[in-house]
Order: structure tokens, then C-alpha cells, then sequence
């Protein structure tokens, strides 16, 4: 029967085939190109904080899938409706397809690595679109009958392949190579490892490294950028001497560190658990700018990733004396592709947006008067310290447990800082000491440990922890826009 709900099919058949033809074209242009990605990418960019804040919130890791499915529903729902209306007016299909198109290119080509090829898989999924929409939608046989014929049988074959088309471009643009050439990376022993920390075994708590599978990831970038480590080239430009360029054996080649670092992002709330430890294994920058030879006055150094995103990091905690890396390692095995292989810095003490560039293909040498970063231009603090934070980890809000000795435990960090001291209170009480998990030096979380006899009832813990420099957190709650979060942990749980 040839109603709304097979015209609505081939609406959705002619959206299907137009972003499958577009997903294949993708995968030879780049796959960031993709209109879905290309404009997915521009609302990110676009959407005000407070709504960037509540997705991180409510949807952690998993906020790019969210944005995605969003995206595909409401494509979904459009090209229903139009699919419809095309039975009458074809020309409306073509319109929307036309605007598809446009829409896909403009946001394509808006993106900092774009060229002009990155237009062509938006224009190519609009000509697959017309396409089978002049196939779907035929004139009626009779003289004068009131709108087009949907062609059943076509509908599902669009559909069918659609899905194939799709299928075949998303893995053609996936990471499949890349991963291949980094399981092919086998990576130098350091030269200076570095003391190994060690944990507190408590059931609940946070281990003291995170393993790679289970470290948050933040950033902006929708499709990974793929970076073969045979293309790969970082280099050193700006306000410097010596202009610099290294290939990623060069840097493998290079007296590498290893250390073990917390890094934690600027959007963790009170409590959140976007933060994590890890065994870094890199070059230290500090090196690598004396050979460039800094000018006077250059007070930034911007990192800038493969996707165009970039970080300002003050020079002077680059140099400093602590580990600031460029990373090709973690936790003894290459970067991730999600977590910037080939090369990444690690700048201890610093909120990542300042200083954790990830897939880092140029360090640029300049002033924070020449040059506003990613999310400075978006109001956030262009210097952004990590603040003393503490999490409890164990007991989890509001579980009920046994009366009696409990397992209070959790994290702390203050990296580059370091932490001196925590404290546990039950109730609003008296503030106790909590045992201290041995520390290899600042840039490390702390584990922390306190034994509560758990009286029958409802409780309140908090905790709060206190620096090596005798500050302590404040109880204030503070969101984490402009320059990262503040107040107090606190879980209830019923003792019973």
C-alpha cells in the first residue's frame, strides 16, 4: 500500500543512502569529513557551557554517543516527515537533500584541519540522495492522479543498501589501520624510570594506577584522528631560534622518562571521577623547547592537535623542573588512539584543557596576548592550577552496610602540590585523621584509608584534604566553570 508509512520509509531510505554515500566518501577524504561528524563537530563547538556542563555530568564517557544518537534521531525524524511530503511535491525531497548537503559541507569545510576535499563526501551523499529519491518517488500511470507512486520493493532495497554502504564506510574510516600500526610499535626502554608507587588493597577503592580501559576521556574530537606513526610529525615553531620538526621515531629514538602522573579535567564535579594515574613514558619538553631556543616574551606554549584543537600551557611550567612530557607511552604500552597516539603532553598541576594536548602534531611558542586557546575562547581561565580535591570512593552513597568496623577509603589529589593530609567527619563531628597510602612525590593522587565503627543508622561522611603548602579545601561549593570545581565530598549511607 503505497500511504504515509512507506513514503515515510523512503524518506528515510533517501536520508539513509545519502549519508552512507557520504560515510564511503569519508573514509578517502577523511573521516571527520563525514556531515554527520562535520556537523555534530560545529555544535559542540557552538552549544553554550552550561549545556556542555550537563552532558559531561549526566552522560560521563559516553556524552559523543548521546550527541550521535540525538543527531540521528532528529535526521530520522526529518527525513521521515519529508519523505512524506515528497509524495506530493517532490521537489520538497530535493530541496531538503540540496540543504543536507550544504549544511554537511559548510560544516565540514569550518573545521580547523579542513581542505576543500573535505566538501566532497557531503556533496556525494546529497547526489546519492537524489538519486534514489527520483528512483523511489515515480510519476503515477494513471493521467491526473494526485501525487507519485513509492516504489515498495525500491524502499527496501535503499534500505538494505543503505545499510551495506554505510557499513562498508564506517569501517573503511575506522581506526583499523591505525591500531595495526600501533600494535606494531615496540617502544624503548626509559632511560630514567622512575620510582613505581604503590596502592592500598581495600575493596572499592580506586586502584592506584588506572588501567588504560578505564581512564576518563574528555575532549572535543567526535571521530578519533588517525595518525599513522609513519606520517607523524610534530613540530616546534612560533617565538623560537630554531624552528623544529620530529618524526615519531625521532622522539622514540630520544632519552625517554617515565613517571607516573594524575591528570584530572577541569569539568570534574565534587566528587566526579574525571581523573585518573598513570605510568607516562616521554620525552621531557623542557628539552626539546631549550633546543628550539624560546625568545623573550613567549609565555605560552599552545599545543595543537591533529583535529586543529588547541591548549595554551604557561611556558614557565614547562620548564620548571617538573615532568612536563611529550608521552608516546602509558602504562607500558603505546598511547591509545583515544587517548592521542602517536604523542600527547602531560604537563603535571594543570587542568588538561591547559596543558594535556592530545594527538599533538605542533608545539607553537607565543604570548597569552597573541593567542586566546580552544576553551579560553570559550571563557574559561587561560591559567587553571588543579585545585585539592578529594573523593570517597568507598562506601558508595547511599548504600546500607553493616554496623560496626567499615572501610572508609578514597582518593586525593593536588598535583605538583601534593597532599599532606585527610580528614574524614561523620555527622557534622569532629574531624579525624585518615591513613595515607605511601607517596612517590606531588604529581601523584593519594589513596587514603580511615576505619569507622559504624554505629545503627543513617550517616553523613565528608572528607576534605590539605597540601604540602597547608591549604586546605575549602567547603565552598563552586561548579566547575571558569577554573574547576571546589566544596566537599559527602555520601550518605545507612548502618543497619
Amino acid at each position: 500500500m503505497n500511504g504515509r508509512p512507506i513514503a515515510a520509509l523512503a524518506g528515510l531510505a533517501c536520508a539513509g543512502s545519502a549519508l552512507a554515500a557520504a560515510q564511503l566518501t569519508a573514509a578517502a577524504v577523511a573521516p571527520g569529513s563525514a556531515p554527520v561528524a562535520a556537523v555534530g563537530a560545529v555544535m559542540v563547538d557552538a552549544v553554550p557551557e552550561p549545556v556542555k556542563a550537563f552532558a559531561i555530568r549526566a552522560f560521563g564517557f559516553h556524552d559523543k554517543l548521546v550527541l550521535f544518537i540525538g543527531i540521528g534521531l532528529a535526521l530520522a525524524a526529518a527525513a521521515a516527515l519529508v519523505g512524506v511530503l515528497a509524495r506530493r511535491r517532490i521537489a520538497v525531497g530535493c530541496t531538503a537533500l540540496a540543504l543536507l548537503g550544504a549544511a554537511g559541507a559548510a560544516a565540514a569545510l569550518s573545521r580547523p584541519a579542513a581542505t576543500v576535499a573535505w566538501a566532497l563526501p557531503s556533496l556525494a551523499g546529497a547526489a546519492a540522495g537524489a538519486l534514489v529519491l527520483g528512483l523511489l518517488y515515480r510519476r503515477p500511470q494513471a493521467a491526473g492522479a494526485p501525487g507519485r507512486v513509492v516504489d515498495r520493493r525500491g524502499v527496501l532495497l535503499a534500505l538494505a543498501g543503505a545499510g551495506v554502504v554505510g557499513a562498508a564506510g564506517w569501517r573503511l574510516g575506522g581506526t583499523g589501520e591505525v591500531e595495526t600500526a600501533r600494535g606494531a610499535v615496540r617502544l624503548p626502554d626509559p632511560v630514567d624510570a622512575g620510582p613505581a608507587g604503590e596502592g592500598l588493597d581495600v575493596e572499592g577503592l580506586t586502584p592506584y594506577l588506572t588501567p588504560n580501559a578505564e581512564f576518563y576521556r574528555v575532549d572535543t574530537a567526535l571521530v578519533l584522528p588517525r595518525v599513522l606513526p609513519d606520517d607523524y610529525v610534530l613540530r616546534v615553531t612560533g617565538r623560537v631560534d630554531r624552528p623544529l620538526e620530529f618524526g615519531y621515531r625521532d622522539l622514540l629514538d630520544r632519552d625517554l622518562v617515565e613517571r607516573e602522573i594524575t591528570i584530572s579535567c577541569v569539568s570534574n564535579e565534587v566528587g566526579g571521577t574525571l581523573a585518573g594515574n598513570a605510568r607516562w613514558l616521554g620525552v621531557p619538553l623542557a628539552e626539546l623547547l631549550e633546543e628550539a631556543g624560546v625568545q623573550p616574551g613567549a609565555d605560552q606554549v599552545v599545543g595543537r592537535s591533529h583535529d586543529g584543537w588547541t591548549a595554551g600551557t604557561p611556558h614557565s611550567a614547562c620548564t620548571d623542573g617538573r615532568d612536563a612530557l611529550l608521552a608516546v607511552g602509558m602504562n607500558g604500552e603505546p598511547l591509545p588512539i583515544e587517548h592521542g597516539f602517536p604523542v600527547r603532553m602531560i604537563v603535571p598541576g594543570l587542568y588538561g584543557y591547559v596543558s594535556a594536548t592530545k594527538w599533538l602534531v605542533e608545539i607553537e611558542l607565543a604570548s597569552f596576548a597573541d593567542f586566546d586557546p580552544y576553551w579560553v575562547r570559550r571563557d574559561w581561565a587561560a591559567e587553571a592550577p588543579v585545585k585539592t580535591f578529594s573523593r570517597i570512593d568507598t562506601p558508595k552513597p547511599l548504600k546500607t552496610i553493616a554496623a560496626g568496623r567499615t572501610a572508609v577509603a578514597g582518593v586525593a589529589w593536588a598535583q605538583h602540590r601534593g597532599i599532606e593530609r585527610v580528614e574524614v567527619r561523620v555527622d557534622e563531628g569532629p574531624w579525624a585523621d585518615a591513613e595515607l597510602a605511601p607517596v612517590i612525590g606531588p604529581d601523584t593522587w593519594r589513596q587514603w584509608l580511615w576505619e569507622w565503627d559504624a554505629g545503627p543508622g543513617r550517616h553523613k561522611l565528608e572528607v576534605r584534604a590539605t597540601d604540602t603548602e597547608g591549604d586546605t579545601q575549602t567547603a565552598d561549593r563552586v561548579t566547575p566553570f571558569p577554573d574547576g570545581a571546589t566544596g566537599w565530598h559527602s555520601v550518605v549511607v545507612t548502618a543497619a
